[in-house]
């Protein structure tokens, strides 16, 4: 009876996990060919001095345009050679220099794909999200939703797609090669840093830090809606009055705060159980992609625009050099890894013993 019962999700896990690096190098395939086509017509590179909109916010900007375009191809059309290569059972150990090369230029890959092309306009445009899907029926704030979602943001999020699948099928091939389950990364060694208990002191650290940071933001933009110039000039903050941007900036002061609360969700019973008041959902158990997924999102958003912000000259300029108002972004950094790290704590004190290999959780 207990095999007949354990069997099937085993097999699920397998045929899902297996799917990694084909969907990888299938994504990565696609876009590397239209980068070539891209090359060979000079039309369609969406990013740098193409880009009418985030350009100057994206390290892609100091990429010149007739050579972004084959350096994506050749990079894309690469990483999905990997991914094939990554493909199909590896049960076997391979170390040695071919591992470690084919390991670091995926890992170098996935990071040009999760932070570097997304850079801030990924972000902004989630935290003016829902505000635009709330203000729609109304026609506020008066945009143009078709220049807001162009061909520039859909290549952002595509490059994230795909840096996505090619991370899954990096980490299912590395542990694989170095004789870990794939499902789960755990071997026959246990490391003290990844039990409940651990990830609960470590995580609660991370998880306040992630807090704080997006709320001091959302504090400066709630002072500049209630007329307090905070970190600017009078001058400045009665053009953004005028031009209706300090509304927009309360808009993102609150979606910080949102975020700022569920934050605290990682570490905070309510996190794990759904509160009393939510009807229907009372007492039930939080599923944990329901908390892992959109935080790692935000963490991974929030880093990408942490490279282009700070490395534009116009942004320090508008700022005023160090101030109220630039410091929070400055803490940007620290809150992409805080929020991170607090994740990763969640999913490692709630997971329990893996359906595919059957070992327990670290710990219990």
């Amino acid at each position: 009876m207990t095999t007949t019962t354990d069997s099937p999700p085993r097999r699920a896990a397998r045929t899902r996990l297996d799917l990694a690096a084909p969907l990888a190098a299938a994504w990565l395939g696609g876009w590397g060919v239209l980068a070539l086509v891209s090359t060979l017509t000079g039309a369609g590179y969406p990013f740098g001095a193409n880009d009418p909109h985030g350009g100057d916010v994206s390290l892609l900007r100091l990429v010149p345009v007739d050579t972004g375009a084959p350096i994506f191809a050749g990079v894309l059309l690469l990483a999905a050679v990997a991914a094939l290569a990554m493909s199909g059972p590896a049960t076997v150990r391979r170390p040695g220099l071919p591992r470690a090369l084919l390991l670091g230029y995926g890992w170098a890959v996935v990071f040009a794909l999760t932070v570097v092309v997304p850079d801030a306009r990924v972000l902004i445009v989630l935290g003016y999200l829902p505000i635009l899907i709330i203000g729609a029926p109304f026609g506020w704030p008066p945009v143009d939703y078709g220049q807001i979602f162009d061909w520039p943001l859909a290549a952002r999020c595509a490059a994230l797609v795909g840096g996505v699948l090619l991370a899954g099928a990096l980490l299912l091939w590395q542990r694989r090669t170095a004789g870990a389950c794939p499902a789960c990364g755990r071997d026959d060694h246990e490391r003290g840093w990844t039990s409940p208990a651990s990830a609960a002191r470590w995580g609660r650290w991370a998880a306040y830090t992630a807090a704080v940071i997006p709320f001091v933001y959302a504090l400066t933009r709630f002072a500049w809606a209630a007329g307090i110039p905070l970190g600017i000039s009078r001058d400045f903050l009665a053009e953004m009055r005028e031009t209706g941007l300090v509304w927009a900036g309360a808009g993102l002061g609150g979606f910080a705060t949102v975020g700022a609360i569920l934050t605290l969700g990682l570490v905070r019973p309510w996190g794990e159980r759904f509160p009393r008041w939510m009807v229907g959902l009372a007492g039930r158990r939080v599923p944990i992609k329901l908390a892992v997924i959109p935080a790692t999102l935000v963490a991974v958003a929030v880093t990408a625009a942490t490279l282009g912000l700070m490395s534009n000259p116009e942004f320090w300029r508008m700022a005023g050099g160090f101030s109220l108002a630039s410091a929070p972004a400055l803490l940007w950094p620290l809150w992409g890894v805080a929020l991170g790290a607090a994740t990763l704590a969640y999913y490692l004190r709630r997971r329990g013993a893996c359906a595919r290999c059957g070992r327990p959780v670290p710990g219990r």
